[in-house]
Order: C-alpha cells, then structure tokens, then sequence
C-alpha cells in the first residue's frame, strides 16, 4: 500500500532589503538548493494579512521561517512554535490590518483547504528597519543552523 505523501510548502517571509528582516527568504533560499522533492515547494515571499490564504491554501503542511523581535531574544536565537502561539495576535490594529492567526481563522470560517499542520521558525532579529542586503553577523550565522532545523523538522514529519 502506497502512503499518500503529504503536500508541504515551506515559507521563507521577508523584505530582502531590510536587513535582517531578510532572513526568512535566506533560509528559504538555502533550502531550495538542497530540497529536491515533488511533494515539497519551497518559496519565498514578502506577505502579510490575507495574501496568506492564498499562498497557503491547498497544502497540508506549511513550515514558515520569518524574523521575530522579542524583548529578551539575542540576534540569532531561533524559536518554533506552532500557530497557538500566534492565538493572542488575533485583532489587528484596525478592521483594515489582519494579520496571520486572524487570516487562518478567517480562512477556516470560509472553508479554504489550509494546512493542518503549521510550524514556524522564528529568528530572533537585531535590525528590521536599515536598508540593506545584508544580516546582521549573529542572524546571518543562524541561517545554516535553521536550515538544520527545517530539513529535521521535514524529515521528521515525512
């Protein structure tokens, strides 16, 4: 009996010139080079609110990797969760802004084929705002290491 594979997208979130606001796309990059596999894409995007449903919509798992800033993190520092974490987040400041766990929930009421199964890596940033191509030394040194973390996590779950 053959096993149905499941359909997975991993989602490298960023802005490519913002420094280390970049990183998600970084991982995402790495990963393209070393993921060759139908039942996986790898992408990168600069997305937020309800572009999210129709990014995600149709696979069964989503690995995403974007920058966080915490009040305590150290640059570099690479957390995973699961969208529970995100449930506290769900009211944006205005009707106009949604964000993600309040485009999942949105997305669920609606019926949409999203992913049953969402993981997020989060690196601790030290710079989002500065224009440049560049990370910052302790978040650049941490794209290796989550690329580590996003082939287990994929291994793992297959």
């Amino acid at each position: 009996m053959l096993k149905n594979k499941l359909k997975t997208l991993i989602l490298g979130l960023g802005n490519p010139i913002l420094t280390d606001d970049s990183v998600g796309c970084r991982v995402a990059m790495a990963l393209q080079e070393k993921i060759h596999r139908s039942d996986v894409d790898v992408r990168e995007a600069c997305i937020a609110g309800l572009d999210f449903l129709d990014t995600l919509t149709g696979y069964d798992r989503t690995i995403i990797i974007d920058a966080i800033q915490t009040d305590k993190g150290k640059p570099g520092q690479i957390y995973r969760f699961g969208p529970e974490a995100l449930s506290d987040t769900r009211r944006g400041v205005s009707p106009h802004d949604i964000n993600f766990a309040a485009a999942m929930e949105l997305g669920k009421k609606l019926n949409l084929s999203l992913p049953h199964d969402i993981t997020i890596f989060a690196i601790e940033a030290a710079d989002v705002t500065s224009f440049s191509e560049k990370c910052t030394p302790g978040v650049a040194l941490a794209v290796s290491k989550c690329v580590d973390m996003v082939l287990e996590e994929l291994n793992h779950a297959s």
